[in-house]
């Protein structure tokens, strides 16, 4: 099944001590780029988020937004600045002997000047945390790859049919060209029959012949059809494998525009110059839906 480029998805986890929110929006992209944004705590776990993401979108600009929020009472540290404190201590016992004073040490004291005792919260383990986000993000990508099969469904509907024009208009183009070789001969034998009137004479039908051999070769375009006809039905299958098939879609697409102008050019007829119109309006559109195609 075609897979579309853009979607969106969101997962969540929930319990006791936290709520861990993540939101995953895709949209179309020549390669895979994914960029995070969650909170700098998680800093640690970027690499095995991105794998994670990377694992199952293989194609497409990818947004990840996650927040995490904690609930309950954060634990908390009382930390020393030993040097700090060794430093007023050392002022404190210099600023007695200056004015002669005795030096009174009092611990209580000396942990109420600035930044001697800081409260810091305590940071909790990310790698506890992991199990966590890995489920949330998870949940995201799995609501995220539905809807992408979703709209791939679509588009591969919208292909087959496409599709099926093609092979109309080509079977179209087949069948018109024996018919071009045809009125040409007719139209040369009048031409010729035209100016040889007045002279008297009648057309020289081995000249007519070879004529019609060479134009007949130049414009010659079974090999064209053959291979467009085998470009289609690569096309059919390539839309139903389950791996990634977007840029393999878009090489056939080339080779059957190719092919369509080789036969423009070859054929030197008006009847085959509107078909191909058509099937080249018909290829832009087909080209237009692959762009969105993982």
């Amino acid at each position: 099944m075609l897979k579309s480029m853009t979607g969106f998805g969101r997962g969540e986890y929930i319990d006791s001590t936290h709520r861990i929110v993540v939101e995953i929006k895709a949209v179309n992209h020549r390669y895979n780029e994914i960029v995070i944004r969650m909170p700098k705590t998680l800093g640690s776990l970027e690499d095995r988020i991105r794998r994670t993401i990377a694992n199952t979108i293989l194609r497409g600009r990818i947004d990840a937004f996650i927040t995490v929020d904690e609930y309950g009472e954060k634990k908390k540290a009382v930390r020393v600045d030993k040097e700090l404190a060794m430093a007023y201590h050392n002022a404190m016992r210099e600023l007695a002997g200056l004015l002669e004073v005795p030096v009174t040490d009092n611990i209580y004291h000396l942990s109420k000047y600035p930044d001697v005792l800081k409260v810091e919260e305590v940071t909790e383990d990310v790698e506890c945390l992991w199990p966590k986000l890995l489920t949330a993000i998870e949940g995201a990508i799995g609501n995220l790859m539905k809807m992408r099969e979703t709209e791939g469904s679509n588009i591969e509907q919208d292909l087959e049919a496409r599709v099926d024009k093609l092979q109309t208009y080509i079977a179209t183009v087949e069948e018109r060209a024996p018919q071009i070789l045809v009125e040409y001969r007719e139209k040369l034998l009048s031409r010729m029959r035209e100016l040889l009137t007045a002279a008297g004479a009648e057309p020289d039908e081995t000249r007519l012949l070879q004529e019609t051999a060479i134009f007949a070769d130049r414009t010659n375009f079974t090999e064209e059809i053959v291979r467009l006809k085998s470009h289609l039905a690569q096309f059919n299958t390539t839309i139903k494998a389950s791996e990634a098939v977007g840029r393999k879609l878009d090489f056939i697409v080339q080779e059957i525009n190719r092919e369509t102008n080789t036969i423009a050019s070859k054929a030197n007829d008006s009847t085959i110059a509107n078909v191909v119109v058509e099937i080249k309006s018909e290829i832009e559109k087909v080209r237009e839906q692959i762009q969105n195609i993982e």
